[in-house]
């Protein structure tokens, strides 16, 4: 169960009304802007903790989403003492022209890190080139899942996928 305070100051500082596109096309009146929770250092550090028993036991990488899975990463893994590698959203095309950068996934066990999922379109392509690196994923977990149902990615039906918080918790 979430920790209701922590559910309280993420509503109160990131959940914006209005009219917003999400990332999936989809329109919504509710916007949780996790930079806003990101750039706190206390309410960053409360959901990585809250992540924490998320983790599968056998986890070797976290790969934070570019942009904002990778503040989440490394909030976790400096709890963890996980490694972290930071998946962009394609392969730069100068210095080392690579996608996934940091630790190296290659052979290991990773696992995705995102902030907010409502479909997982970032996640599917995030997870093609992971793999592509050569990591095994075991995992996906979310700060917030906003989308409907139990938490799932159509494009990846047999990744678990698992949300430290929802949009219900959060009063949206």
């Amino acid at each position: 169960m979430i920790d209701p305070t922590l559910a309280a100051d993420i509503r109160e500082i990131a959940s914006l009304q209005g009219t917003f596109r999400l990332r999936s096309g989809q329109i919504s009146r509710t916007y949780f802007d996790k930079y806003r929770f990101e750039a706190d250092p206390a309410l960053l550090r409360r959901v990585a903790n809250e992540m924490l028993p998320l983790l599968p036991a056998d986890t070797e990488v976290l790969a934070g989403l570019e942009l904002g899975g990778v503040p989440i990463a490394t909030a976790v893994s400096l709890v963890t003492g996980l490694p972290a590698a930071f998946v962009r959203k394609e392969a730069k095309e100068y210095g080392t022209c690579l996608a996934v950068e940091g630790a190296d996934v290659r052979g290991k066990r990773v696992v995705l890190i995102e902030d907010v999922i409502t479909t997982g379109g970032a996640v599917a392509d995030a997870a093609r080139l992971v793999s592509a690196a050569g990591a095994d994923i075991i995992g996906v977990v979310c700060a917030i899942w906003r989308g409907n149902g139990k938490p799932a990615i159509a494009a990846l039906p047999d990744m678990p996928v698992t949300a430290a918080m929802t949009a219900a918790d959060l009063g949206g």
